[in-house]
């Protein structure tokens, strides 16, 4: 059984798309498990991993561990001041995100965050501000679509028309809370950002991306503590609507109450309806099975029914094309505006949310 997706590092295929050395990376902040599977996805398609650097020295021995032939920095400003360095990977605590965003692009390097890329309005402006200014990257992993070769698929299925238009989407991102494994700050919504921001910017991004939409508008947001009194700033559920400005809709919920008895860390599926057709991923797991693999994409459309397991079929092309974005200075594995938009209705849908009782 897997644990958390805290700690969730997928497995893929190497495939380098620059040399040894022509494109070199660092890791800075490692609150985060997340900041694993960053590294080792871009180094699978060719980065350089050169060093790591956290104040503390259990986080960045684990990582060394993993990541043999890294050097530990002294200081996030060794990081910074070397020239070689093309893109600083953080995930630090969600709230202090931005703020290492800004030092690094002020330093004249690109950035890739953890999700959610911030907690707040005036930190989406600031980072707007320095990316106008320098014309750096901000970029972020939304690894539930990024990392997720069902996702992937899907992704290829719709541009592809199998579907026709999308018009509605249903995410669910159901999530393990791992009781003793999780930082203090996890439970500190000033730090955590609450469930809407945090996992719930991994939805709002895929309604972004499968829908092709631009902008979107927050018509309700929910979210409760159900279960966790101790910790009385915790969202433990949440859920929204969102109707975008071409006309499709989408409904999300998340939560931290993946039972103990599932054998993955959480049941996430998204639904995506189209005009001629409709898809179902069930991303982790094919629940109630003797099935123990993931990435399950349904596809049924006027030429049937299609049952499609691609784990290990698709692979996970946006760090290759953000290596190739750095270098060229081309938008193809994500726009900046794309980022800045999900993170943007992220943030309000958490500040909008009604507190159920």
């Amino acid at each position: 059984m897997q644990g958390d997706g805290m700690n969730y590092v997928p497995e893929g295929k190497p495939e380098p798309v620059v040399k040894p050395g022509e494109f070199v990376i660092a890791a800075a902040a490692l609150d985060h498990g997340h900041i694993f599977g960053m590294c080792k996805a871009l180094t699978d398609a060719g980065a350089t991993l050169k060093w790591v650097y956290d104040p503390d020295p259990v986080k960045v021995e684990r990582f060394c561990k993993m990541f043999p032939g890294v050097q530990a920095a002294e200081s996030e400003k060794q990081i910074l001041d070397d020239p070689e360095v093309k893109l600083v990977c953080g995930a630090a605590v969600t709230s202090e995100r931005c703020a290492l965003g800004l030092r690094a692009i002020a330093a004249g390097k690109d950035y890739f965050t953890d999700k959610a890329p911030l907690t707040s309005l005036a930190q989406l402006e600031a980072a707007k501000k320095a990316v106008k200014e320098t014309g750096r990257k901000y970029m972020c992993y939304f690894s539930e679509r990024l990392h997720v070769e069902a996702a992937v698929f899907a992704g290829q299925l719709i541009k592809q028309g199998a579907i026709g238009k999308v018009i509605q989407i249903i995410g669910m991102g159901p999530h393990r809370e791992s009781p003793g494994t999780r930082p203090d700050w996890f439970y500190q919504k000033d730090k955590y950002g609450g469930i809407l921001c945090d996992i719930g910017s991994h939805q709002i991004e895929q309604f972004l991306y499968y829908a092709d939409v631009e902008d979107a508008t927050v018509v309700r947001s929910q979210i409760a503590n159900y279960a966790h009194p101790q910790y009385p700033e915790l969202d433990d559920f949440g859920d929204c609507m969102l109707v975008g400005d071409n006309g499709t809709s989408m409904y999300f919920r998340v939560d931290w109450f993946t039972p103990d008895g599932l054998r993955t860390w959480g049941d996430g599926r998204t639904f995506i309806l189209g005009t001629e057709g409709y898809i179902e991923l069930r991303k982790y797991i094919n629940v109630g099975t003797e099935d123990v693999t993931g990435n399950h994409v349904f596809l049924v459309n006027k030429e049937g029914e299609k049952h499609f397991e691609v784990t290990g079929k698709v692979g996970y092309p946006f760090f290759g094309q953000l290596i190739l974005d750095c270098i060229n200075r081309t938008e193809n594995a994500m726009t900046q505006e794309h980022v800045f938009k999900a993170a943007e209705l992220c943030v309000k849908a958490q500040m909008q949310a009604s507190k159920l009782a």
